[in-house]
């Protein structure tokens, strides 16, 4: 795939290029505190049959046009037009993009999930997997957003989300990190980090992680509520949210 000028800064669309194209995931994480993970980018390419079955359970609420908000490489989005579903993905990364319209995505945007307006469309699902719920940040982000939901969607529309309990999640430092974080007033599974992929350093961007009691607080004062998760074991789980009545 030819890289444009955009593609060529865009770390997190050349992690996902380097798999397609040859298998391999080069992609580090570099958290704001110096503490670096490895990425595996063979988690955006993964079939139906090897998803977790929190996953499988949550997509099964899809229905109506969906729009699936940081679409990556199009797994999701794939699957449900083959389940013949109309399906708009969007992802801010230019190469993501580009990625699922190749990999079959009929439509593709590239944007920010902060651009998102009426004028996509009314939709009867919005997805947020691969832990996209983290792309609200915050929550007076997240209010905003969530009200431009409500008002392109069905009444019986529902918001199909994943994410990590924070406070169940291994690595170095995590604990810490979580302290740390509640002690300056950030949500306990605020991050601020940034993807390195060999002579590519991409920008700082924030992410939240909340845990099931969490999410369930960030949405009241909002016009949507969860109606049920799924997961249990794994610090990672899903989320299916409706409107209010």
């Amino acid at each position: 795939m030819k890289k444009t000028l955009a593609g060529k800064k865009d770390a997190f669309g050349l992690g996902l290029l380097e798999y397609m194209e040859k298998g391999t995931s080069s992609e580090i994480i570099e958290r704001e505190d110096g503490v670096m993970f490895y990425a595996y980018n063979g988690e955006y390419f993964t079939p139906y049959k090897k998803w977790p079955y929190y996953e499988k359970q949550a997509i099964k609420y899809a229905a109506g046009r969906v729009l699936d908000i940081g679409c990556g490489a199009g797994r999701h989005a794939v699957y449900l037009q083959q389940k013949g579903m109309d399906v708009l993905g969007i992802d801010n990364s230019p190469l993501a993009a580009e990625i699922s319209r190749k990999r079959g995505v009929r439509k593709v945007k590239k944007m920010d999930i902060e651009k998102i307006t009426p004028k996509l469309g009314r939709f009867g699902t919005i997805l947020m997997l691969g832990n996209n719920f983290g792309l609200f940040q915050n929550k007076k982000r997240m209010k905003k957003i969530l009200g431009v939901l409500y008002k392109m969607t069905a009444d019986d529309a529902v918001i199909i989300a994943e994410t990590m309990d924070p406070h169940r999640l291994p690595g170095s430092g995590q604990g810490e990190y979580v302290k740390r974080n509640v002690e300056s007033g950030r949500p306990a599974g605020f991050v601020r980090m940034r993807i390195l992929i060999r002579e590519v350093i991409g920008p700082w961007f924030d992410y939240l992680y909340v845990s099931k009691k969490e999410m369930v607080e960030m949405l009241e004062g909002t016009p949507w509520r969860v109606k049920r998760f799924f997961g249990c074991i794994m610090p990672s789980y899903t989320a299916v949210i409706e409107k209010r009545r």
